[in-house]
């Protein structure tokens, strides 16, 4: 199970932290409304930070092995499954 969550929060690093260094706002938890309205680039690093350290400590608590294909199968489920939803919920917030 912490597997599949490290992908999820490895995925959720990406954007936060690329619209944080490029100087964008993007939606996080800590907008209002939260996920809809615009954060700081500032807080998207922070965010995103965040995310990369949870992602990295439960990767390494999975403690799998390279020829665990049942554990990197569902790793790269948790990136897809959350890398999916983002695209969904975030193709809107330059409509808004």
């Amino acid at each position: 199970m912490a597997i599949f969550f490290s992908g999820v929060f490895l995925a959720n690093f990406v954007p936060h932290f690329v619209q944080g260094i490029s100087g964008n706002k993007f939606p996080s938890p800590f907008a209002k409304p939260p996920g809809k309205g615009l954060s700081s680039p500032l807080v998207n690093v922070l965010w995103g930070g965040f995310n990369l350290l949870i992602g990295f400590i439960l990767f390494i608590a999975s403690n799998i092995d390279a020829g665990n294909y049942l554990a990197w199968f569902i790793f790269f489920a948790g990136i897809m499954a959350i890398s999916i939803q983002c695209s969904i919920h975030f193709s809107s917030k330059d409509k808004e």
